[in-house]
């Protein structure tokens, strides 16, 4: 029987947990996205109102040029508290309304935060991809769990594993000189091999690619 990957909160911190652990089941570590990729997405979400509005947006790119289509930002009243470990249920509702408001479905969708490199590995990267079907990578600013064995060059491009134990989760992911590392880790429908390559097609000038970049100015209301 198929599972609501997004119940309505009930309180219940110990069900969520386990319905975490039951969707990570459900991601796809295999390239299945569109080739050749024709467009991209990038979302984030912020808060307003002292937490009490969940502002989520969306941008859509040409892959290719990486020129904005259309962009677009969902409000809701934010339905839960923040528990950490479970921000995708918070954050989700309103993510999944303003890609509702996309006229065409983008091929990828680059997520501001975790993929599988979470400690259940259902990041909200990971619960978008397995909500929607779409695949999706997880663009973070920082480690949440798992760590790094080697040191990571200042050369932009350069990556190295980032694992919890045995397994890997992630990259940690130079994607500008002299800057913080980023954290790229799957979504859905991409293979662990693809991840870092695939956020770099996407990163111009910036330490953000720029599908995640512009998204995030717009759900912090800076754009």
């Amino acid at each position: 029987m198929p599972v609501d990957p997004l119940p309505a909160w009930d309180g219940d911190v110990r069900a969520a947990r386990a319905l975490q652990v039951r969707l990570a089941g459900e991601v796809l570590l295999k390239d299945r996205y569109p080739t050749p990729l024709r467009t991209v997405a990038g979302c984030d979400v912020g808060f307003e109102d002292g937490g009490a509005i969940t502002r989520a947006a969306v941008v859509l790119l040409d892959a290719e040029t990486l020129q904005p289509l259309e962009q677009h930002v969902a409000r809701l009243p934010t339905a839960m508290p923040y528990i950490p470990g479970l921000l995708s249920f918070r954050e989700l509702p309103a993510l999944l309304q303003a890609f509702a408001l996309l006229s065409r479905t983008p091929d990828l969708v680059l997520v501001d935060g975790h993929g599988i490199a979470h400690p259940r590995r259902l990041g909200i990267a990971a619960h978008f991809g397995v909500a929607t079907g779409l695949p999706s990578i997880g663009v973070a600013k920082k480690i949440l769990t798992g760590t790094v064995a080697t040191d990571l060059h200042d050369m932009r491009g350069a990556f190295v594993p980032l694992r919890d134990g045995r397994e890997q989760i992630g990259w940690l992911l130079r994607s500008k000189p002299r800057c913080n590392p980023l954290v790229v880790s799957p979504g859905h429908r991409v293979a662990m091999a693809s991840v870092a390559e695939l956020t770099m097609r996407f990163t111009a000038s910036y330490r953000l690619p720029e599908p995640t970049r512009l998204a995030d100015r717009l759900a912090s209301r800076r754009g």
